[in-house]
């Protein structure tokens, strides 16, 4: 790889995420945007000119024929298996978005491609960049925190109907994957991985309380976590308020000290909202400015933005470096393991124990079947 030439990425998916990453690679010395790629040629048309883009393609052939280092997929969510492993193949690495796939299987199978191939496989976890996100993972390993015993997520959102409407891929689970739980909660699902270690057992329920009329997945979702350390966690998570009051992770530790780490408003950088380390105890009133309560998706999106160019930054760098991006395939399949052992229970009724070689849930023994 010639250091002194900057990397040509192309862009799969011409939605609204796809704007962050344009922008953020046209801000970027070390990278350019050569080429987009969309199924609707005229969307593809209209973003290359939008962004300054050289080339507008329907097809991976077009696209992988332009001579590329890297893509970004910004598919909807079903889409991003085919999207990584074709990549793969052609010997180009990917950046894609969040979630990395809507099952743990598919997850498996753009791992192992891009091991295959010998290409990097990164995942845009954005928050994870956020310095207060980054102080919380340096307390869990310095000792502030120390080993985390509870943690908790909290995701209170308000999605009006419009926000289905507008893109008609959503809520459903053929295109989408999954509700609140697949496209919102799995950010700070992944944050509270990253904090807390392995997920190995889940028990969780579902519900589609507000959107049915216009949704087929959920909703509404609560769940319990446990982790391999033998830490436990809670998760909530809606899109039926009124208000949009943000998202939160909390992790507690063995030193007795709590973090909290507030999002709001939604796509507002996430800061402190209570450390309780000794000598450094603070707290703030993360929701004292109410105007800022229902930011409509654009908000939310621009707000991102300078997030997704960091991790971008970081990309260009871990590619140049050799080394794993900030958020591999297989740290970003834990918060999928999660969401989808999460479905898993729902429907049976069951505790899922993840098997962390592999999707399937483990049979529990008669002694657990007598537990429950």
């Amino acid at each position: 790889m010639n250091h002194g030439t900057p990397l040509r990425f192309g862009i799969i998916g011409c939605g609204r995420i796809a704007a962050n990453h344009a922008l953020a690679l046209a801000g970027h010395p070390g990278a350019e945007a050569v080429a987009c790629l969309d199924a609707d040629l005229a969307r593809a048309d209209g973003f290359a000119r939008e962004h300054g883009i050289g080339h507008a393609v329907s097809t991976p052939e077009e696209l992988y024929g332009l001579g590329l280092d890297a893509v970004v997929v910004c598919t909807p969510h079903p889409h991003h298996e085919e999207a990584v492993v074709r990549a793969a193949g052609h010997g180009v690495h990917a950046l894609c978005e969040k979630p990395i796939a809507v099952d743990p299987a598919a997850a498996d199978r753009m791992i192992a491609a891009a091991g295959a191939a010998g290409t990097t496989l990164g995942v845009v976890f954005q928050r994870r960049l956020w310095p207060a996100a980054r102080r919380i993972r340096d307390a869990v390993d310095d000792g502030t925190l120390g080993r985390p015993l509870a943690g908790e997520v909290r995701v209170r959102l308000h999605r009006p109907a419009e926000y289905y409407s507008a893109d008609p891929w959503r809520g459903r689970w053929d295109t989408d994957g999954g509700g609140v739980l697949m496209t919102q909660a799995v950010h700070q699902i992944d944050l509270l991985c990253w904090y807390m270690g392995t997920p190995v057992a889940v028990a969780g329920l579902t519900a589609t309380q507000k959107h049915g009329d216009h949704i087929e997945v959920e909703d509404t979702a609560a769940a319990a976590l446990s982790f391999a350390s033998g830490a436990v966690a809670t998760v909530h998570a809606h899109t039926v308020g009124s208000e949009n009051l943000g998202n939160l992770v909390s992790v507690t530790g063995e030193s007795g000290a709590t973090a909290s780490l507030l999002e709001y408003p939604e796509g507002g950088e996430g800061a402190i909202d209570l450390w309780t380390a000794p000598g450094q105890r603070h707290t703030a009133d993360g929701y004292a400015d109410a105007s800022a309560a229902t930011p409509d998706l654009a908000s939310i999106n621009a707000g991102l933005r300078p997030f997704h160019s960091l991790q971008i930054a970081d990309f260009v760098s871990a590619l140049r470096e050799g080394r794993d991006p900030a958020v591999t395939g297989r740290e970003a399949r834990d918060s999928l393991a999660v969401v989808d052992a999460v479905y898993t229970s729902c429907r049976t009724g069951r505790t899922v124990h993840l098997d962390r070689g592999g999707p399937d849930p483990l049979p529990r023994t008669a002694e657990e079947d007598r537990e429950y």
